[in-house]
Formats: C-alpha cells, sequence, structure tokens
C-alpha cells in the first residue's frame, strides 16, 4: 500500500466518523422536535378549557359592573332627591327657624342681662355725660 492510498483510507474513516457524528446529532435534534411537537399539542389542549373558563369570567365581571352601574345611578338619583329636599326645607323652614333662634337668643339675653341689674347700666344703654344733658 502506498502513502497516497493509507491518506484515502484515514480521510474516509474521518469521513465516515463525520457523517455519523452527524447523524446522531440530527437524531437528538429530531427528538427533541418530536418533544416541542408535543408540548405545543399539550399547550394548546390545555388552553382551549382556560380561554372559556376566561371568559365566562370576563362576562361575570361584565355582568357584575352593569349592576353596580344601576347602583351608582340609583344613588346619584338618591343624593339628588336629598340634596332638592335640604334646598325645599331651607327655603321653606330654614329661614323661620333662624329668624325664631336669633329672637330666642335675644329675648334670653336680654332677660338675664335684666336680672343680673344691668338694665340700666348696660351696653346699649345711655350713659349720662359729666356736666351735659341727660
Amino acid at each position: 500500500m502506498s502513502a497516497g492510498q493509507i491518506a484515502a483510507l484515514i480521510a474516509a474513516g474521518a469521513f465516515v466518523l463525520l457523517v455519523l457524528f452527524a447523524a446522531i446529532a440530527l437524531v437528538k435534534l429530531g427528538r427533541t422536535l418530536d418533544e416541542a411537537t408535543i408540548a405545543i399539542r399539550k399547550a394548546h389542549e390545555n388552553t382551549d378549557p382556560l380561554l372559556h373558563g376566561a371568559n365566562d369570567t370576563i362576562t361575570h365581571v361584565n355582568t357584575q359592573l352593569e349592576r353596580v352601574d344601576g347602583i351608582t345611578a340609583n344613588a346619584q338619583a338618591v343624593s339628588g332627591n336629598v340634596s332638592a329636599l335640604s334646598s325645599v326645607f331651607t327655603a321653606t323652614l330654614g329661614g323661620p327657624l333662624v329668624k325664631t333662634a336669633a329672637l330666642s337668643y335675644g329675648i334670653t339675653k336680654a332677660v338675664r342681662a335684666r336680672r343680673k341689674g344691668k338694665d340700666g347700666e348696660g351696653r346699649h344703654s345711655r350713659r349720662r355725660r359729666k356736666g351735659g344733658r341727660g
């Protein structure tokens, strides 16, 4: 055997090893792709019930929000009615009640001042000047 033939045999053996390593890598890559395909299929199968559950939940939340909107509309109407009622009360009874309370306060203060003996010497009485008219 000549040196060229030995080199060709070594090159052929190296090529066979290279093909063998490439085949092993391709087989492992094929298994990985199969596992990925199975995982994607399972994820797809499990997302359908999850999405249906999410859709039901969103529908329920929307129903509750509509109820809350109704409640807030009713509360707004009640607060408007209370405001109108307080305005009516203030207009019809508020003024006379305030006047009555002020009159009552004034009379009470005057009676107390009179009982203490300040009726002639109170703040609002006229003082006589020295040497002046009376």
